[in-house]
């Protein structure tokens, strides 16, 4: 039997909580993985299958008392390896537990801020329960309803869900929440930002009293505290990866230039050929179009993916960007949260967030499954604050890469920063400032803490 251990966490969630579980720290304990957790062989069999062997940090610390059935609320975001912490453990419960779903019913309900994160988590929900006779469907806005209200039609083990889309197909009575028996709110956090919290409270209304809840946010201002605390009874607490930490293996550093020449650098930054697989980050929807069509027009493939796209075109650009089709893909922030996708060599930020909070979000899309990562910041002389709270928020500075043609030294005197300047950003070394990762959950991440 393992030994019991106690974790103190930070209160940069806004929560102190000291838990206990059956279970080795992974910093002490390298060796532990998956076949140390309580998980049934089919499940075992399908996170093998999937290449995972070494839990996170949330991953070990949430999946035991799941699996006792407890209430729980997790401060972590996106890297974390949240999606298999809570995943494995509900489908044990449903497998241990086999009983038909009537029509228009679930047991389980994921609900989540955007498509493209209810489709990653629908799509992890069937890879950990391939060798589980399981119903599962996903449901949001967009598209038609047809398919959506068949799959419901004779009731869901699983369902995950948008609230926009989930509420319409209640009024409509294609969709009965009275059986649940789990449910997940997924980054809360995001969902306030967007405009959720009347459809979220109009959802908690239709829900039983006699539930499982799991809440999950990437950070715990005192409005998400109250969401939670009106939600969950006795809730076992874990926090990782706080949102003012980035990864360890992502090697940060900004670019000083003159707006004017921003898109020359880009242009620039794109004859290296170890961009092979970047995310550029805009703060308009136009500017991430008219992005996209500047690197199309110069032989670099690149499609952009915003809210004013459909769907369908979010989904393909989307694909197209995973199976190597593109070799950048340009985004608003609303995509920050909900791209999932391995081996992204690079993140290029063309123009600065003006939320701190945002930065970490954005460049955690790299150096994924322990893998390296590079996050540039291209910064004209109006976003030189927004780098300032950047490098308060994370607690360092940021490193300055001047070795390229198009820096510009009286912006960066003007920073007011006390950043080191460097030569080439590929030269230097990673901003160490974060807890790691280790994986599954798509599965998995590596042994201090990063994403499913």
């Amino acid at each position: 039997m393992l030994p019991s251990v106690f974790l103190v966490f930070p209160a940069s969630c806004g929560l102190m909580a000291r838990i206990g579980f059956s279970g080795h720290p992974l910093t002490q304990t390298p060796s532990f993985n998956f076949s140390d957790i309580a998980l049934v062989e089919p499940l075992q069999r399908a996170v093998r299958e999937s290449g995972y062997t070494t839990p996170t940090p949330i991953q070990i610390e949430a999946i035991p008392p799941l699996l006792e059935g407890r209430d729980l609320l997790g401060c972590a975001q996106t890297g974390t390896g949240k999606t298999a912490a809570f995943a494995l453990p509900i489908l044990q419960r449903l497998a241990a537990n086999r009983r038909r779903v009537a029509g228009k019913h679930t047991r389980v309900l994921v609900l989540t801020p955007t498509r493209e994160l209810a489709i990653q988590v629908h799509d992890s929900f069937r890879v950990y329960g391939e060798h589980l006779k399981l119903k599962y469907a996903v449901v949001y806005g967009g598209v038609g309803q047809g398919n959506q209200v068949r799959a419901m039609s004779t009731g869901v083990d699983i369902l995950v869900a948008t609230p926009g889309r989930l509420l319409d197909l209640i009024d409509q009575r294609y969709l009965v929440l009275d059986g649940l028996e789990v449910f997940v709110l997924d980054e809360a956090d995001r969902m306030l930002d967007m405009g959720f919290i009347q459809p979220i409270r109009q959802i908690l209304a239709l829900l039983p009293k006699r539930r499982q809840t799991l809440f999950f946010s990437a950070t715990m201002p005192p409005n998400i505290e109250k969401l939670a605390a009106s939600m969950l009874t006795d809730p076992v607490r874990v926090e990782v990866t706080p949102v003012s930490s980035t990864a360890e293996l992502i090697a940060q550093s900004v670019m000083f230039v003159d707006k004017a020449r921003k898109k020359d650098l880009l242009l620039f930054l794109f004859k290296d050929p170890k961009l092979k697989r970047v995310i550029i980050f805009t703060r308009t929807k136009n500017g991430a179009n008219r992005v996209a069509d500047l690197l199309d027009a110069n032989g670099i493939s690149a499609e952009a993916i915003h809210g004013n796209k459909s769907q369908s075109a979010r989904q393909r650009a989307l694909e197209n960007f995973r199976e190597g089709k593109i070799r950048a893909l340009v985004a608003t922030d609303l995509a920050a949260r909900g791209i999932d996708v391995d081996n992204i060599s690079h993140v290029i930020n063309f123009e600065v967030p003006n939320v701190a909070e945002s930065y970490v979000h954005r460049i955690g899309r790299t150096a994924r499954a322990g893998a390296q990562g590079i996050a540039i910041s291209l910064c004209d002389a109006e976003e030189r604050s927004y780098i300032r709270d950047i490098e308060r928020l994370i607690g360092q500075p940021v490193p300055v890469a001047a070795d390229q043609p198009f820096h510009s030294e009286s912006i960066a005197q003007a920073r007011g920063s006390t950043a080191p300047s460097g030569n080439n950003q590929r030269q230097q070394r990673p901003a160490r400032n974060g807890q790691g990762g280790g994986r599954p959950g798509k599965p998995g991440r590596n042994s201090r803490g990063r994403r499913r």
